[in-house]
């Protein structure tokens, strides 16, 4: 006998949740959603803190209260924000969670970058960015070269993930030192002196993934 079918009219689970323990999305306030749009705006605009507040002709303590939804503007206050930024005011009440920051970079699309270890034949391609949000996540796909030489001085903020995809290296972090090949998978806290120390295969590839606080202006 046929099982009975569902009648079309059942509600499908009101959540479904996923392995991470990331906790559920609160709702912003309108206050909280304006202020992340205005210094989401001001961020496009390359703008500080500083330069957006004189430019509306408000000070900065009044600026930081509305950029983090403590206080609710005046509308004169808002068309004078609006006006340093060149946008209408109606663009600063486009609900945040509208505007959720998204990358895709297509394979090979990468932005080449320079930074520390590029002189010791390391290629670093940033694979995507987001300006909004309290963390700064700086995924690289990085290839050492024939030309490539050791290099374990790299210490900064955050927490870095490094992912082998080919080659076989001996990354060191702190007095450790680890063998990785193809699929291994590295976590460590940035702060210690670390970095590729022996390259026992070339040209070699992997992933890192950088995650830090995002510094306010």
């Amino acid at each position: 006998m046929a099982a009975p079918r569902k009648s079309r009219t059942e509600k499908a689970p009101a959540e479904l949740t996923t392995g991470s323990s990331a906790g559920p999305v609160r709702e912003l306030t309108l206050e909280e959603s304006l202020g992340a749009q205005i210094r989401l705006l001001r961020r496009r605009a390359e703008l500080t803190g500083a330069d957006l507040a004189s430019s509306a002709g408000i000070s900065l303590g009044m600026l930081s209260k509305i950029e983090n939804g403590q206080i609710s503007p005046s509308l004169s206050t808002l068309q004078s924000v609006g006006r340093a930024l060149n946008v209408p005011l109606s663009q600063l009440f486009a609900t945040f969670e509208e505007q959720r920051d998204c990358s895709f970079v297509k394979a090979g699309k990468g932005v080449v970058i320079e930074r520390r270890g590029t002189k010791a034949g390391h290629e670093y391609q940033l694979l995507g960015h987001l300006l909004g949000g309290s963390m700064v996540v700086e995924p690289y796909l990085i290839t050492l070269h024939e030309d490539a030489r050791p290099y374990t001085s790299f210490r900064h903020q955050g927490v870095e993930i490094i992912y082998m995809l080919s080659g076989r290296v001996v990354y060191r972090h702190g007095n450790e030192s680890y063998e990785m090949g193809p699929g291994d998978t590295l976590m460590f806290d940035c702060q210690a002196p670390h970095g590729p120390e022996v390259l026992i295969e070339k040209p070699m590839n992997y992933l890192s993934i950088i995650v830090y606080p995002r510094q306010d202006d």
